[in-house]
C-alpha cells in the first residue's frame, strides 16, 4: 500500500474511532444511568474545555492545566479527575489529529507503530487506574504534574533536544520509540499529558519536532476513547464536566489550527507551571491528610 494511501488509512481510522467513541460513550450512559449530579455541563466546564483545547492545539497541553481549573474551582472529585481528562478530551483530540495528521508529513510506519503503541499502553494503565482508590489517585496526579510542570520547565529554558529532520524512526530506534510511547500511553490514564513527553521522546530520536505533533495528537484521538470507555463504564468520571470539555474543546481546536496558528506562549507556560506546581503540591497535601485519617 502507498504511503498516502496508508495516511488515509490512518485518517478513516481517526474518525472511525471518534464516532464510535461518542455512540459507545452514549450507550453506557444510557446503561449506568443519570448520575446524581446530572449530565448538564456548568458554564465553567464549557470555558475549561475551550481555553484547554485552544492551548493544547498550540503544543501547551491539556491534561495539566484542566487539572489545575478543576482542583481551584473544586468542580471535579479528585478520584474522578483522570477519568474526566480522558473522556472529555477525547472528541477534541480527534480534532486534533485529522488536522494534523493530514497537514504534516511523516513516515506511515512510523506514525501507526507509535499509535499502535500507544493504545496498548493506555488500555493496560486504564484497567489499573479506574481501580485505584481515592488517595492512590491524589498521590499519582500530584507526581505527575509535577513531572509535567519540569517538562514545561526545559521548554521555557530551551533544554528540550532540538531534534533533527527525519520523518521516519529506522531499526533499533523505531521499537526503542514504540516502547516508549506504550510507556506514554499507560501514564496518560493517570492524567500524565502525552504531548510534552513525546515531543521530547520524538526529538531525542532525531526526528523532526513538527512530526511530533501527528504521533502525538493521532497517539491521543486512538488511544483516548479506548481507555476512557473503561472510566465510564465503572463511573470512574464527571459526565457533566466530560460533555463540557468536548462541546467547549471542538470550536477550541478549529481556532487555534485554523486561525490564530501561534502565540508567543513561554509567559503562558510560566503561568501554567505556577498554577500546576501550586496544584499538585495540594493534591499530595490531601492524600496526607486523608493517610492521617486512618
Amino acid at each position: 500500500m502507498s504511503p498516502d494511501l496508508l495516511i488515509t488509512a490512518v485518517l478513516v481510522g481517526v474518525a472511525a474511532i471518534g464516532i464510535a467513541h461518542v455512540i459507545a460513550w452514549w450507550w453506557l450512559e444510557r446503561r449506568n444511568g443519570a448520575p446524581p449530579e446530572g449530565r448538564k455541563p456548568r458554564p465553567w466546564d464549557y470555558v475549561i474545555g475551550f481555553v484547554a483545547n485552544f492551548l493544547d492545539t498550540l503544543g501547551v497541553g491539556s491534561f495539566a492545566t484542566t487539572t489545575a481549573a478543576y482542583r481551584l474551582k473544586g468542580l471535579v472529585p479528585d478520584e474522578q479527575i483522570p477519568g474526566t481528562l480522558n473522556v472529555g478530551h477525547a472528541m477534541p483530540t480527534v480534532a486534533q489529529a485529522l488536522i494534523f495528521i493530514a497537514a504534516v508529513a511523516i513516515d506511515p510506519r512510523t506514525l501507526i507503530g507509535m499509535i499502535l503503541a500507544a493504545v496498548a499502553g493506555a488500555v493496560v494503565g486504564a484497567r489499573i487506574v479506574t481501580g485505584l482508590p481515592r488517595r492512590a489517585v491524589q498521590l499519582g496526579m500530584g507526581a505527575a504534574l509535577l513531572v509535567a510542570a519540569g517538562l514545561f520547565l526545559l521548554t521555557i529554558f530551551g533544554l528540550v533536544p532540538g531534534g533533527g529532520d527525519a520523518i521516519a524512526l529506522e531499526g533499533s530506534l523505531f521499537w526503542i520509540g514504540l516502547a516508549a510511547n506504550f510507556a506514554l500511553g499507560a501514564l496518560m490514564t493517570l492524567g500524565i499529558g502525552l504531548y510534552g513527553p513525546c515531543l521530547i521522546l520524538v526529538s531525542l530520536l532525531g526526528m523532526s519536532p513538527i512530526a511530533a505533533f501527528p504521533i502525538m495528537m493521532g497517539s491521543c484521538a486512538f488511544l483516548m476513547p479506548a481507555g476512557s470507555l473503561q472510566f465510564v463504564a465503572r463511573q470512574r468520571y464527571s459526565a457533566r464536566a466530560a460533555v463540557g470539555l468536548a462541546i467547549g474543546g471542538i470550536p477550541a481546536v478549529l481556532l487555534a489550527a485554523y486561525v490564530v496558528k501561534s502565540l508567543p506562549l513561554n509567559w503562558l507556560r510560566w503561568l501554567v507551571v505556577i498554577v500546576v506546581v501550586y496544584t499538585a503540591f495540594g493534591l499530595l497535601r490531601s492524600a496526607a491528610a486523608e493517610r492521617g485519617t486512618r
